[in-house]
């Protein structure tokens, strides 16, 4: 199914993390928790009664969790107020995708009936530790439901569900896959809005023998979009948040191919404001996409992401899988391509045959891109933000040059 992979956790377990902090930093991770809580949801309580955050840190926390999200109470959950954005009349006045997002409590009789009692001709994905099937709600609207399953040890489901809700539940934008609500009623269980035509990689790889291939146009849009919505987990989302597996399977598509969402939070993390970096072990990921400094020391930043991203726009330029059956990496393969600017070699043949063609400038500014964001040292990779005014010909490549040249 073209679905296979796109709302899948790449892991069946959570990582253990060990959290390193910048060395200006005063206080240790522990006692920042203590002081000033991190993630957290809220329910909404009737006018007139307070709204006290729930901030989910244990099990304690997920009781209370669930007595919250309980189908006879809320019906509607908020994510709480950022401390640093106390003005409700500056919420209000944002755009959406900075608003504090807000998401529905379902009970599992409306999961039931949406995914027609979980059949199996509903299953579109199955991770080692979820399962995710395609359901339509009562009101019409097409969602895919992630249900966690028990053979997991009930702890780590817990930590698994409340890590992944700390996330995608905080983000609000058109390049990220929404998170529509939970349930958490007889089981754990995550609904997203689905995407009819699946994955990048689904479309790119998967299609049936003569069909069209995906046009240069739509690769296009997908690199800007997909970058957009990087530079907002970067940047523009309340907390800094690291996905740590940006690839073709976790980037989905309308019928449209407008806009490209990034799915599947799995593995993603916050990386607090004070901090540069985290520490992560095990390593988790997708093999030839990951950044050398995470698959050898463990590091994990914004950089992390921007590797994956250029290993990304590769797949997307050549048409071919990070790792496939040759044993040869997809990056091996296109580098001393990227090192000669031999663009066109990059491209995918149905590309350069095809009667829609090709833009040279655009395909030339994409290969640039992409040699600059797999570069060994995390360090001279650029930022997101600096991805997406290169790759929408804003910033010009002697521009970026000349700024890195003066760091």
């Amino acid at each position: 199914d073209p679905l296979a992979t796109a709302y899948t956790t790449s892991s069946p377990s959570l990582a253990e993390t060990r959290d390193t902090r910048a060395p200006s930093t005063r206080a240790s991770p522990e006692r920042q928790s203590d002081k000033k809580p991190r993630n957290g949801i809220a329910p909404e309580r009737p006018a007139g009664r307070p709204m006290k955050p729930l901030y989910l840190r244990s099990s304690g926390s997920f009781k209370r969790l669930l007595l919250s999200l309980s189908p006879h109470r809320a019906k509607r959950v908020h994510a709480p107020p950022d401390v640093e954005h106390p003005s409700a009349q500056a919420e209000a006045a944002s755009p959406p995708h900075e608003r504090n997002p807000e998401w529905e409590c379902f009970s599992y009789e409306e999961v039931r009936r949406a995914t027609g009692g979980f059949r199996a001709a509903n299953l579109v994905g199955r991770g080692g530790s979820s399962e995710v099937y395609r359901g339509e709600l009562a009101d019409g609207r097409a969602v895919a439901v992630k249900r966690l399953m028990g053979a997991s040890a009930c702890e780590r489901r817990e930590r698994d569900f409340l890590a992944e809700l700390g996330t995608v539940g905080h983000a609000t934008h058109p390049n990220v896959c929404p998170l529509l609500g939970c349930c958490v009623d007889r089981d754990l269980y995550l609904v997203f809005a689905f995407s009819a035509r699946g994955s990048v990689s689904a479309n790119l790889h998967d299609g049936e023998e003569g069909a069209p291939a995906m046009g240069w146009e739509a690769r296009y849009g997908v690199a800007v979009g997909t970058a957009r919505g990087l530079e907002y987990l970067h940047k523009g989302c309340r907390r800094r948040i690291i996905h740590r597996d940006i690839k073709a399977s976790n980037v989905l598509l309308t019928d449209d191919f407008q806009p490209q969402q990034i799915s599947d939070f799995g593995l993603a993390k916050w990386l607090p404001t004070e901090w540069t970096h985290r520490a992560i072990a095990p390593i988790e990921g997708t093999f030839g996409c990951l950044a050398p400094e995470y698959y050898t020391r463990g590091i994990v930043d914004e950089k992390t992401d921007v590797f994956a991203f250029g290993v990304f726009l590769l797949e997307l330029m050549a048409g071919r899988k990070p790792v496939d059956g040759t044993h040869r990496s997809l990056l091996g393969w296109a580098r001393p391509l990227l090192n000669e600017g031999k663009t066109e070699a990059l491209l995918d043949p149905r590309i350069v045959a095809g009667n829609g063609g090709y833009d040279a400038e655009q395909a030339r500014r994409l290969a640039f891109v992409a040699s600059l964001c797999v570069r060994a040292s995390a360090t001279w990779r650029p930022s997101m933000t600096e991805v997406s005014l290169l790759a929408i010909l804003v910033l010009h490549e002697s521009q970026w040059l000349a700024h890195v040249s003066m760091q």
